[in-house]
């Protein structure tokens, strides 16, 4: 039995297999959405891993931090694969860890906890990996983009866009709570 490989230029350069299949993608290929200044590029989606896992880069100049957030059913990593990230994350006990990321530094959030990261190099990229399905939310509340590089101006998503993106990806905003000044 030979394996089937999905080759990139057999479906449009956005567009994952959508089912378990080998395949490869090009650098800069993969689902690509602008979310504030960022960029993220969906490398690898649950559908493809059977609702495992998703693989997803972010890449963005220096900003403002995310919103707090939580999502109760989802982990998350951090993995910087160029500049400086600083991650802060509020365990159960109400400690919080704040470090700044830098190349080859892994961060790690388990389901549940409050946790937001900012930029703080003039540009960073990161390797994220999520429980399967969650890395679709980025496109949900931003746009999805033919781009290769963060937006230069802003995506802004409506408090309607990025409520239903929170609500269908059951992300919980914590816009009371502040982890990095």
């Amino acid at each position: 039995m030979t394996a089937e490989f999905v080759r990139a230029d057999e479906t449009p350069r956005s567009t994952l297999p959508g089912r378990p299949a080998p395949f490869v993608l090009a650098a800069g290929e993969g689902e690509r959405a602008h979310l504030f200044d960022q960029l993220f590029t969906v490398l690898l989606s649950g559908d493809e891993t059977e609702g495992q896992f998703g693989v997803f880069t972010m890449e963005a100049p220096r900003g403002r931090a995310i919103p707090v957030h939580a999502h109760d059913d989802v982990h998350e990593i951090f993995y910087v694969l160029d500049g400086q990230v600083r991650v802060a994350v509020e365990d159960a006990d109400g400690a919080v860890l704040d470090r700044v990321l830098t190349t080859g530094d892994f961060g790690y959030v388990p389901a549940g906890l409050k946790h937001s990261f900012r930029v703080e190099s003039l540009r960073a990229r990161t390797l994220g990996v999520s429980t399967g399905g969650f890395e679709r939310f980025f496109a949900a509340a931003g746009e999805r983009t033919e781009a290769t590089a963060p937006p230069a101006v802003p995506v802004i998503p409506s408090g309607g866009q990025l409520g239903e993106a929170a609500r269908r990806f059951r992300n919980e905003f914590h816009h009371d709570v502040r982890l990095i000044d």
